[in-house]
């Protein structure tokens, strides 16, 4: 190299195996910079692929017998971050008319094994094949929010802050019970579960429990009950279709009750499809050619349609000719005709003091002198009716149905 290159600042002697050097040293630290990056992505991976699956619920595990003493054990609905989640393959559904428990609101779900679906019935439940899964899942809006007091719960109809998706936003609601039908090989069992004070488990009551609430209404008006989980032995007080031979069978799951749309997570839609869409259901006609009943608040509605459908939910399953209550004469469900067989002019067989001293259980155009309303109106459990399944009185109930015997006309005739 020449001595005017080194003057001028190029290189010199020995310089260039530096400058090689140099490069080499560059270039390894980038491969193993690279390679550094390869081997802690690659350690990385299973475990970001293990959190994920710890995040997923397991399968829903049907319990072909015996009695899981946690509602976790079956994985249909489960306490996930604030919020109650819905499995894969749970369906979630709603009635036109529910069944009045305390004002509970309910949510209520249904899961089968692939590759069977229920059969359509245009009157009674549905025929519902081994491995399904009914849940219903009892709960309040909460009072004060999160910090409120967990016993104080919300006197109210309104459920649009209950859901957080198809599942529930358990900032915003208070848990209380979770009752699991499951259609086994011999037929159907019920278990009702009982949420923790956490409200991150429900654990097995087979004997009930008996929780102390209190309905927190408008104006801050309060109601002290004894909410009541019932026990195993008492199920079948409603859900034996057949009083003789007492098997127990789902109420709600009738096309009546479940013609209806419904808001999924992805959009609303009709039930009756959308359980034929995700196979679920088999044989069941367009919505518009299966019947329906009426919503009760809905006043668009006739009061008798209404007033019907309240009978229909809360009183048929017993007072029906093969229910509970057949031997009194009076039938409530939807099927019943307008006359002594709905209770018009019809004196009561065996109601004892629940009668209020009234003569009939339908006087028209004269609710007060019929007994269906005192009844309904007693929380007394010699007199209240239903007999089970309730420790409040359901006002806006009793309203319908004293309207409803109002607009009727007619008179009975008393003989003494």
């Amino acid at each position: 190299m020449h001595a005017a290159e080194a003057a001028g600042g190029g290189a010199g002697p020995g310089t260039e195996n530096l400058m090689l050097t140099k490069v080499d040293s560059m270039a390894l630290f980038s491969k193993n910079r690279w390679l550094r990056i390869l081997i802690m992505f690659a350690l990385a991976v299973p475990a970001l692929l293990l959190t994920a699956c710890s995040n997923q619920m397991q399968p829903v595990a049907f319990q072909a017998d015996g009695r899981p003493l946690k509602l976790s054990d079956w994985h249909v609905v489960e306490a996930r971050d604030g919020k109650l989640v819905l499995n894969q393959g749970v369906v979630p559904y709603d009635l036109n008319t529910p069944l009045f428990t305390d004002y509970a609101h309910k949510l209520r779900t249904i899961w089968m094994p692939k590759g069977v679906s229920a059969t359509y019935d245009p009157v009674d439940t549905f025929d519902f094949p081994v491995g399904t899964i009914i849940s219903k899942t009892f709960y309040y809006p909460k009072v004060g929010g999160k910090d409120g007091n967990p016993s104080d719960v919300a006197r109210s109809y309104d459920s649009s802050h209950d859901f957080a998706g198809e599942g529930l936003d358990l900032a915003q609601v208070h848990l209380v019970e979770t009752r699991i039908l499951v259609r086994r090989s011999d037929g159907w069992a019920a278990m009702p579960y009982v949420w923790n004070d956490a409200q991150t488990e429900a654990s097995l009551a087979r004997t009930g429990a008996v929780l102390p609430l209190t309905l927190v209404g408008a104006g801050s008006t309060r109601e002290d009950f004894n909410y009541v989980v019932p026990d195993e032995s008492q199920c079948a007080s409603c859900h034996a279709q057949d009083w003789i031979s007492r098997k127990i069978h789902p109420i709600g799951p009738k096309a009546r009750h479940l013609n209806r749309d419904y808001r999924y997570a992805q959009d609303s839609e009709n039930q009756l499809e959308h359980l034929m869409k995700v196979g679920y259901l088999s044989g069941a006609p367009a919505p518009a050619s299966a019947p329906r009943n009426a919503n009760w608040m809905d006043t668009h509605a006739s009061l008798d349609a209404r007033a019907r459908a309240y009978l229909d939910i809360n009183c048929g399953h017993c007072h029906n000719p093969k229910g509970a209550a057949n031997t009194t004469a009076l039938t409530l469900d939807i099927s019943a005709a307008a006359d002594r067989h709905l209770g018009v002019c019809k004196p009561p067989v065996a109601a004892g003091r629940g009668t209020g001293d009234h003569f009939f259980d339908i006087v028209p155009g004269k609710p007060d002198d019929s007994i269906l309303p005192y009844r309904m109106a007693s929380a007394d459990p010699g007199e209240m009716m239903p007999e089970i399944g309730r420790s409040t009185v359901h006002r806006e109930g009793v309203a319908l149905i004293k309207a409803w015997i109002a607009e009727q006309s007619g008179s009975c005739i008393t003989i003494h």
